[in-house]
């Protein structure tokens, strides 16, 4: 749902029937971003503060400057990075109520009106990590929850792995369902898993109220200054206390921006700055601890219940990430970045609730490679922050333009926000980047060959394009042809689908040719993406006349719509066009593309056969546009890349 409902001001004061349910409202959809929000900044706690002091401990015994640096660094990272650059800051760059790293690119790129092909490549940059979070976090969210069973029983041991994979394949295979059904419980389960949290953090914070001297960053910096290259390798894995950052941004659209931070301030960081105090606590008292902080932190009674507990949260951080994912790719493929896929609605009032089965298989593969190949959360902790780290510079770079040119704020005070955000994001960045032999390169390898398809696709689409251009006839002189010399009618309608509205298109040449005949109507038809989230349905179609035979019709969906072309028809006859469907067909081109000799302006031979290949898998036009099977003709033409 749009935020536009959520974020208006209420009345001061009101005590009418109109403001409690704004505020029962409000509340509520703060409970729904606990779920999906804040699931994976949620779980980070099962391994950031274990992953950032093992670091240290391994080489000297554990001391209270060590804790309290390390601690310092986790709170002032989410006070710094997560309160004050998303919830304050980047909540505001809403596109039309929308959020995440392509809305963000959007944004920018209208910003700047023109010059906009570095925006484009940090936005494709940014997508592409995102891809590699996805990756990661339900592996080790689940891997770390599940190892909480050997505290139970060292039995357990040899279970870990075929447990999550069990769990990971369950989580996957339900994607199809769709999650209505069982996201109304995401919401009070992630809640309760807050609470706990805060809860075990809280009855060991008296054990050792010292450990509250970590919120003075003398501490961070002098942990940072005395351990020098250790204390850097650290301060990656303090970056795990900040994972999910960018979900905040990305579910906007969902929630609204009030919800969110609500949820932030009521509930998701004073639980989570408790269960890292506690955990502090816990290792100072006891520093044998530092195995398992975090399920240590519960008496054994509620041992069980907790890693069940964990377990849940961990799938709905997972299940978080996938949605995510989906609502990524469905983003691309409206922008052109990447070949069409199918798409499923899996609910009829929610246009947000989609599957993507190739996306959702390709994910569930790496997800359980990463898993048997890593085979514990601390091996896939050293793989996490590249990810994440490098879409947040992304995400500070693309905020930069937009606060200069679409906010029209002074430069000085732009300067004066992000270059301090900037610098420690870039901080955090090259300490991840230290970890690139233990796992780190694997995000980096999944970005680099998402962000090459993604470019190779766009490149490979444009020079088709320009090729088509160049080798088609103006759309205006073939409908001044075709008045003139009036080739055979026949009755109906014929709708040409083209991506370039200004030449003839192919299936209508192709007709034209071997049929050598022309429908008493026909329509041109194009279909274009917005830089926008949304399109007003009354300014989704345009219509208008070439000839007495002859219409182009001009159909526009946001990035974050999934085309439905007839639909569409359907409105256009408010605007004349007349039609019926039986009597209706559509001409698609369907190009076979051949690789050929390097040229000039072109792509290495290797870029081609890659381009070729995509297409080949992209999904039918037909299926994507929604189009009825019965009614399509196919005219194919061949063309060398």
């Amino acid at each position: 749902m749009s935020n536009a409902a959520t974020d208006k001001p209420m009345a001061h004061g009101s005590t009418g029937e109109g403001g409690e349910a704004k505020r029962v409202r409000l509340w509520s959809l703060a409970l729904g971003s606990v779920g999906v929000v804040y699931g994976d900044i949620g779980t980070s706690p099962l391994y950031a503060f274990r992953e950032a002091l093992h670091h240290t401990a391994s080489l000297e015994p554990v001391t209270q400057a060590m804790v309290l640096g390390v601690l310092s660094l986790i709170l002032w990272s989410l006070i710094l990075m997560v309160t004050l650059k998303y919830v304050i800051l980047v909540l505001r760059a809403d596109n039309n109520g929308e959020g995440g790293v392509l809305s963000l690119m959007s944004l920018a790129r209208r910003a700047l009106a023109g010059r906009t092909g570095f925006v484009f490549v940090l936005g494709v940059i940014g997508a592409s990590l995102f891809y590699g979070d996805a990756v990661i976090t339900p592996a080790i969210s689940v891997l770390s929850a599940i190892e909480g069973v050997k505290l139970i029983t060292p039995a357990f041991d040899s279970y870990i792995l075929p447990m999550t994979v069990g769990i990971i394949i369950c989580l996957f295979v339900v994607q199809s369902r769709g999650t209505a059904s069982v996201a109304t419980l995401f919401g009070p389960i992630m809640a309760v898993w807050f609470l706990a949290m805060a809860a075990a953090g809280l009855i060991h914070i008296a054990d050792q109220p010292e450990i509250l001297l970590a919120f003075n960053p003398y501490y961070a910096v002098d942990f940072l200054l005395e351990h020098r290259t250790v204390g850097v390798i650290a301060l990656g894995s303090v970056l795990l206390a900040v994972t999910g950052a960018e979900a905040l941004y990305a579910d906007l659209g969902h929630f609204g921006r009030k919800p969110i931070r609500l949820a932030w301030t009521a509930l998701v960081f004073p639980a989570l700055t408790l269960n890292y105090l506690g955990q502090g606590a816990l290792v100072l008292s006891n520093p044998e601890a530092l195995e398992n902080p975090f399920f240590l932190l519960v008496p054994e009674w509620a041992l069980l219940p907790m890693v069940l507990l964990a377990t849940a949260a961990t799938v709905i951080a997972s299940q978080a990430v996938i949605t995510g994912a989906f609502s990524l790719s469905r983003q691309a493929i409206q922008l052109g970045i990447l070949p069409r896929m199918e798409i499923r609605h899996t609910s009829d009032e929610h246009a947000g609730q989609i599957f993507l089965p190739r996306v959702n298989r390709l994910l569930m593969i790496a997800v359980i490679l990463l898993v048997l190949t890593f085979q514990s959360s601390s091996n896939l902790a050293s793989a996490y922050g590249i990810a994440v780290t490098g879409t947040m510079v992304v995400t500070a770079a693309l905020m930069f333009v937009i606060m200069r040119k679409r906010w029209g704020w002074p430069l000085i005070a732009v300067l004066a926000v992000m270059i301090p955000l900037l610098i420690i994001d870039l901080t955090f960045l090259g300490a991840n980047l230290l970890k690139v032999a233990e796992g780190g390169w694997m995000p980096l390898v999944l970005g680099a060959s998402l962000a090459l398809i993604m470019f190779t696709w766009v490149r490979g689409t444009h020079i088709l394009s320009e090729k088509a251009k160049r080798d088609s006839l103006p759309l205006l002189d073939v409908v001044a042809m075709l008045d003139k010399s009036h080739p055979h009618q026949v009755p109906g309608t014929a709708m040409f689908l083209t991506s370039t509205p200004n030449v003839a298109p192919v299936a209508l040449m192709h007709n034209l040719k071997h049929n050598k005949v022309l429908h008493e109507q026909n329509v041109i038809v194009t279909i274009q993406v917005a830089q926008d989230p949304h399109v007003d349905p009354d300014d989704r179609v345009s219509v208008h006349s070439l000839s007495q035979r002859m219409m182009m019709m001009q159909v526009s969906y946001g990035y974050m719509e999934s085309p439905n072309l007839p639909k569409a028809l359907a409105a256009a006859r408010k605007l004349g066009l007349k039609y019926d469907i039986m009597n209706t067909s559509f001409f698609l081109g369907r190009r076979s593309l051949r690789a050929g000799m390097a040229a000039k302006g072109g792509m290495p031979l290797w870029q081609d056969r890659l381009y070729i290949s995509l297409a080949r898998n992209a999904s039918d036009a037909t299926e994507f546009f929604q189009i009825p099977s019965e009614r399509v003709i196919e005219l194919g033409a061949q063309m060398t890349i």
